[in-house]
């Protein structure tokens, strides 16, 4: 189980304070940072800080791992054993815990990487890994036999670019706001694009224009997913095969059931 805080270095949930307030929730004892984030999270009582490089503060990654000689083991989790717990950008107040169960997250990556990713599959992943948005993509991508992974440290367009044409991406994870900045570059249509088979969406509002010119232009499938962090029904849209539902967010996708109901909690009928 692991626990994934809500923290940019670029946004209000970034500073000490609110990281504190989040390991102290979560009673943290480990801390896997990078370098940018080790600063923040150094100091806090009884915790150990794991950092890649010898230049960030707490133990360095390669010392920490050095003179293990214990195998690894497999355990069989629980249905309802804790998965992981991802914070809230605290929009409404202080960041809050969203826990994941075993039973909720592990149907999600098992049928994703059993059907869409392959052991050849390179997939780019340019949003943060903290974020759900992001590991819709990157746990598939990472359980579906061994494909490869790129990550970018921070979304640039021309670089995305770049990147999807140098590895001969097949798999990308972006919200709507990156597509319109993708879409919007001058030589957009410059890049080879052509390894790619599929694109995902989520997180806000992706308009029926955006998807039909990403259809358009850009090679390769095209999937949004419509759901909350905090589990629930889901709606899944395959763009690339019904051009004539963009409009809408797709049906509820397998062993999601979703009903609209009234003020009263009663189901409506369909229409």
């Amino acid at each position: 189980m692991f626990s994934l805080p809500v923290c940019r270095r670029d946004s209000a949930n970034a500073n000490a304070e609110s990281l504190s307030r989040m390991v102290a929730d979560r009673r943290a004892r480990l801390l896997i940072v990078d370098d940018d984030g080790a600063h923040s999270a150094t100091g806090e009582p009884g915790i150990k800080c794991i950092a890649p490089s010898d230049a960030a503060p707490g133990e360095p990654y390669a010392l920490w791992i050095a003179g293990t000689t214990n195998a690894p083991r497999w355990v069989e989790p629980h249905a309802d054993q804790v998965f992981d717990i991802i914070y809230s950008s605290g929009t409404t107040g202080q960041p809050k815990g969203i826990v994941h169960t075993w039973a909720m997250r592990w149907p999600q990556i098992r049928d994703a990487a059993l059907v869409v990713y392959r052991p050849d599959s390179v997939t780019l992943i340019s949003t943060p890994i903290y974020s759900n948005t992001t590991l819709v993509s990157f746990l598939p991508a990472v359980a579906g036999g061994g494909g490869f992974t790129v990550l970018m440290q921070k979304f640039n367009a021309a670089a995305f670019l770049a990147l999807s044409q140098q590895h001969r991406v097949t798999h990308a994870m972006l919200v709507p706001v990156q597509y319109r900045r993708l879409l919007a570059l001058p030589d957009f249509d410059r890049y080879d694009l052509s390894s790619y088979r599929l694109k995902f969406c989520t997180s806000a509002p992706f308009s029926p224009e955006l998807k039909a010119e990403v259809l358009r232009r850009w090679p390769g499938g095209l999937i949004e997913f419509f759901g909350m962090t905090e589990g629930g029904g889901s709606c899944m849209l395959l763009a690339h095969e019904r051009p004539d539902k963009l409009h809408t967010v797709g049906q509820p996708m397998a062993g999601h059931d979703i009903h609209v109901i009234d003020a009263a909690g009663k189901v409506l009928s369909a229409g």
